[in-house]
């Protein structure tokens, strides 16, 4: 099993085996990082990985995985304002009013 040197934040330099590395590759761009668990603050540890880099962690035999951004953020905007923490609010308020909640409900189902 190969060593592979990684740098924690904290601890400075550490030494880990493949099977304490994780390769991980975004499908949407091909953006990579690795990460793992420093063996001296037991802090997990996410850096970002060039292509070359992925492809040397993984020949060395480093398990790889993709992930996928969800969908909601390639739908198209729609129209109207963005929701703000005011909206939030007034949300929660309605959802503790039964009266005005049954009033919201009967709108959209009038509509």
């Amino acid at each position: 099993m190969a060593t592979i040197r990684a740098s924690c934040t904290d601890c400075g330099d550490v030494e880990l085996t493949t099977a304490e590395v994780k390769v991980r590759v975004c499908t949407a761009d091909n953006q990579g990082t690795y990460s793992f668990r420093c063996p001296v603050c037991m802090m997990t540890v996410v850096k970002p990985a060039e292509p070359r880099t992925v492809d040397l962690l993984v020949a060395s035999g480093v398990a790889y995985s993709t992930w996928s951004p969800p969908l909601e953020l390639s739908e198209p905007r729609r129209g109207g304002s963005a929701f703000t923490h005011d909206d939030l609010l007034d949300f929660h308020e309605l959802l503790s009013n039964d009266r005005a909640l049954a009033d919201a409900m009967a709108a959209l189902l009038d509509s």
